[in-house]
Parts: C-alpha cells; sequence; structure tokens
C-alpha cells in the first residue's frame, strides 16, 4: 500500500487525487481544517495528518499554500500527471503538481510547492521559483523568469525572456511583453501594470 495525505479538500484536491492514483497511490486520505464532508471521490477527509507520510498541498492559494507548508513536519512528494511532457534536461522540486497535458521542455527548472495546471507550456531554460502557480493554458516562451509566490491567470502568455517579480497576479488571457516588478498585478494585451503591491 502506498499512503499519501492530501491537504485540501476541494475541487483541485480531487485533480491531485487522481494523479496520485495514476503513479500507484492506493491509500489517499484528504485532510481540511473545517471541513464538514465525511470523503471525497470516495476516500476520507481524515481528521489530522500523520507527521512523518507521503503528503502533498492541494491549495490553490499561494500564499496559504505556504504557510501550511512551513507549519507542517512532512515528506513532500511531487506527483506529476503521466500524460505530461516533461524534458529529461528539465528538473522539478518537491510538492509541486504537474497535471495533465503539461510540456516542460529543455533545462527549465521549476521549484517547490507550485502548480503547473492543465495543459501548460514552459519553453526551454525557464526559472519558476517556489509556490509558483500557472493556471490551465498558460504559455511561457523560452528563457522566462517567475518569481516566488506569483499566480499566472488561465491563458495568460509570456514572451521570451520576460522577468516576473514575486508575489505578482497576471491576469487571465493577459499577454506579458515587458518585464514585471515584485507585487505587480498585470492585465490586458498587452499586459500593463494597474496595481502594486509590497512583496515579501
Amino acid at each position: 500500500m502506498r499512503k499519501l495525505f492530501i491537504y485540501g479538500a476541494g475541487g483541485h484536491s480531487k485533480v491531485v487525487a487522481e494523479i496520485a492514483e495514476l503513479v500507484g497511490y492506493n491509500d489517499i486520505s484528504f485532510f481540511e481544517d473545517y471541513s464538514d464532508k465525511g470523503s471525497l471521490l470516495g476516500y476520507p477527509i481524515a481528521t489530522g495528518i500523520d507527521e512523518g507520510e507521503d503528503c502533498v498541498m492541494a491549495i490553490g492559494n499561494n500564499e496559504i499554500r505556504k504557510k501550511l507548508v512551513l507549519s507542517l513536519n512532512n515528506r513532500f512528494i511531487r506527483l506529476i500527471n503521466p500524460s505530461a511532457n516533461i524534458s529529461r534536461s528539465s528538473s522539478i522540486e518537491e510538492g509541486t503538481v504537474v497535471m495533465a497535458g503539461v510540456t516542460i521542455n529543455a533545462q527549465s527548472r521549476v521549484g517547490k510547492h507550485c502548480i503547473i495546471n492543465t495543459n501548460s507550456s514552459i519553453d526551454h531554460d525557464c526559472f519558476l521559483s517556489d509556490y509558483v502557480h500557472l493556471s490551465p493554458n498558460v504559455a511561457l516562451a523560452g528563457n522566462v523568469t517567475i518569481g516566488e509566490g506569483t499566480h499566472v491567470g488561465i491563458g495568460a502568455c509570456i514572451i521570451q525572456g520576460v522577468k516576473i517579480g514575486k508575489w505578482c497576479t497576471i491576469g487571465g488571457g493577459t499577454v506579458v511583453i515587458r518585464d514585471v516588478p515584485d507585487g505587480a498585478t498585470v492585465v490586458g494585451n498587452p499586459g500593463r501594470v494597474i496595481k502594486r503591491k509590497d512583496s515579501d
């Protein structure tokens, strides 16, 4: 039996659980602090997480995911859907989940506890720092850098060589053609900064 705790019991958790099944986990438990449900996808929602067991975060909010990771003493695993196309020269760190249809090309690096969502494309030599979330159908051209905690919305495109700072929000469908400072929210085509916040 391969046991896995999934922190979270929402829609995102269902997708993570099905990836876990595909890679051989057959003893899955969900955990959510205030859930009133008893089970999800036929698996129990536990009242706690056993320390030392394999665990993965299924929390979409980057800031909350980081706080929870830092509060736990578990062995975090990465999960990669078998349908993903992953270059042998790329690297993916612990806690990261890669969904169906994703492509990660040559010598790209993905940090810890990232979410690389359905059909996203990461081209060659990109670098994604920890706690980044790419929504479905995001397209990164080559040599793109994305800082810690940044969320890139559904269908956004980022042209080659662009550097996006920490804890940014890139709106759905945005086309990013220039560098983005830390803490910025960017929307539109071409993307423009509409607000800034202090970054960690």
